[in-house]
């Protein structure tokens, strides 16, 4: 009986440090992506910030590109279905196209704002195309794909609305990947939480423009 106690104890203590090792390796990938893009994104690399061997890379990932995808999927990077519908799914498919799309677009902004790490990733992805921006491209069509269906937006029956949700995010995009480094941009400061209030503000107005009504 003891020696099973023992043995018990024994296993949990090693099944805690596998899943911290793992969270230090997906930790690493990110510090690394964010400090030197993709480019020197590598199995050594990753292993030395983490402080581990590398063979446990291959281990518990089986190699770099689902640790790559581990990464985009932990929420470090990028936010989920539930962060971008404030766990609020099932409500904002009873609500109309002019509130459910500004108050996902406005949880999209604060996801982004609050994640510098994310931000810096997003510019060297700008500059850089290879086989591992592609694992994040995937995780990141997947969680869209997923919203549209969490809300039940049909692409074949709301083409429009995906259309201008596209436009939307690709400037919120845009501009808190400026903000990092240039805070001006058309003259106001992107790097402001009035500004970013103000934008959110326009974006509800762009929707209820396309979505009103008259539109349907």
């Amino acid at each position: 009986m003891k020696e099973a106690i023992i043995n018990s104890k024994t296993q949990a203590t090693r099944s805690r440090g596998q899943i911290a090792t793992r969270e230090l390796l997906i930790k690493a990938v990110g510090t690394l992506l964010a400090r030197q893009g993709f480019t020197s994104l590598g199995v050594n690399a990753v292993a030395k910030e983490a402080g581990v061997d590398k063979v446990l890379i291959y281990r518990y990932f089986g190699g770099l590109p689902e640790l790559l995808r581990q990464f985009g999927s932990s929420g470090e990077f990028w936010p989920s279905v539930d962060e971008l519908t404030g766990w609020k799914a099932d409500a904002l498919q009873q609500m109309p196209l002019t509130q459910s799309v500004p108050m996902v677009m406005r949880n999209y902004i604060k996801a982004l704002r609050n994640r510098p790490l994310t931000r810096e990733i997003l510019a060297w992805e700008s500059v850089e195309r290879n086989e591992l921006t592609k694992v994040l491209e995937e995780v990141r069509e997947k969680v869209s794909m997923d919203l549209f269906q969490a809300v039940r937006i049909d692409s074949e029956k709301h083409p429009a609305v995906i259309s201008i949700s596209t436009l939307l995010a690709a400037a919120v995009n845009y501009l808190v990947i400026r903000s990092r480094t240039i805070n001006q941009f058309n003259s106001i400061d992107i790097a402001s939480d009035d500004v970013w209030e103000t934008l959110e503000k326009t974006i509800t107005t762009i929707c209820e423009k396309c979505f009103g009504p008259e539109n349907q």
